[in-house]
């Protein structure tokens, strides 16, 4: 059990009384009992809007999503905002905008050099003058229809969002906030974590009754953060590679020795959650089918941990073999039977882009 959780066991605080504690008895999108994994939405609905815009965390928390999840980088002048990566090319209209073309440039982000525009490059004010577009428009193209209709979101926004829709939908919308990044830009003298704490605590949303998880694929910031941070810890792992904080200090661990046994039991002392690669739970072939599960959700269970998933999807181009339905990776598949694999190993929570078919086969499952 995570250090925070046997703290408040150990005083008598109830844990099944926490708000998005248990995935036992969550609530769908009408406020009834909803037993099953918690649904995420995966940096909102970006399986129907481009990720990381209002629209798409609206879209999420209106099919049923119990969390809208930002991930944060940092602008020139310290505002969190909500970006798949700081380096945005891929998802803003950047690059088309004569007045930033000097500020294009090469950096070396986690070890990988990168050209591109950079959010820390840019003020809150520069930035409001971006839209959004369409990450992937090869498998989203109905997506690149909302290309240029949306702002580039503040995490203080996410939150007031996460707060109306909770008023008038009549349930809590949680949000789950993921630092990208933070050695880097620790380096760079923009640490992400004080602004991060700041925010919750002016929102009054760093307290353990909070329906909020913070997210890492590093491991120094959430030990740091279990420190200040009163509500659940996500740590994040890869299928590959090792975080990139043990890389930067020379530390030989990887993502494969955290999710041992021994490693899980470490995480538990300063996480609520661990949040997998998938394939970690359920791995593939070389031909892209499923194998049989590993032990990972009974172990990080063992440790005290709960267990979220990324991230699944609709899309044929990231489908098991199995549940394919066609060669042409832009078209649905049957994911419905890749959630009931996974439901099957008694995950607690999953990372989703299309919140409407996680809901659903949540709804029906067995």
């Amino acid at each position: 059990m995570g250090r925070r959780l046997a703290a408040l066991a150990l005083s008598g605080v109830a844990l099944v009384s926490m708000v998005g504690v248990t995935a036992a008895a969550d609530q769908d999108s009408r406020g009834h009992t909803q037993a099953g994994p918690l649904i995420f939405g995966h940096r909102g609905a970006s399986g129907y809007r481009p990720e990381h815009t209002l629209a798409s965390y609206e879209l999420a928390a209106r099919m049923g999503a119990d969390y809208i999840e930002p991930d944060l980088v940092s602008t020139k002048d310290g505002v969190l905002v909500a970006r798949h990566e700081n380096e945005i090319s891929g998802t803003t209209n950047v690059a088309s905008k004569p007045e930033f073309a000097g500020r294009k440039t090469t950096k070396t982000i986690d070890g990988i050099p990168l050209t591109g525009w950079f959010t820390e490059d840019f003020t809150l004010a520069e930035l409001k003058t971006l839209r959004a577009i369409e990450r992937i428009p090869d498998i989203r193209q109905r997506n690149t229809i909302y290309n240029g209709r949306f702002e580039v979101p503040t995490f203080q926004e996410v939150i007031d969002l996460s707060k109306r829709l909770s008023r008038e939908l009549g349930r809590d919308i949680g949000i789950a906030p993921e630092t990208k990044h933070p050695t880097y830009f620790q380096t760079i003298g923009k640490p992400l974590e004080p602004a991060l704490i700041r925010t919750l605590d002016r929102n009054d949303l760093n307290n353990p009754s909070a329906k909020v998880v913070v997210q890492s694929f590093e491991v120094g910031n959430l030990v740091a953060l279990n420190r200040s941070l009163r509500v659940q810890l996500v740590q994040l792992t890869s299928a590959t590679g090792a975080p990139y904080d043990f890389i930067a200090k020379g530390d030989p661990r990887t993502y494969a020795d955290i999710i041992t046994p021994a490693g899980l039991r470490d995480v538990a002392r300063y996480a609520d959650w661990l949040g997998p690669e998938k394939g970690q739970i359920i791995p593939r072939n070389a031909a892209g089918f499923l194998q049989a599960p590993t032990t990972l959700v009974s172990d990080a269970h063992r440790a005290g941990l709960k267990v979220v998933p990324y991230t699944f999807r609709n899309e044929n181009a990231f489908l098991p073999a199995d549940f394919r339905s066609s060669t042409v990776p832009a078209e649905y598949g049957n994911a419905f039977g890749e959630f009931e694999k996974f439901f099957a190993t008694g995950i607690d929570g999953l990372f989703t882009d299309n919140t409407d078919t996680a809901i659903e086969a949540r709804r029906t499952k067995r």
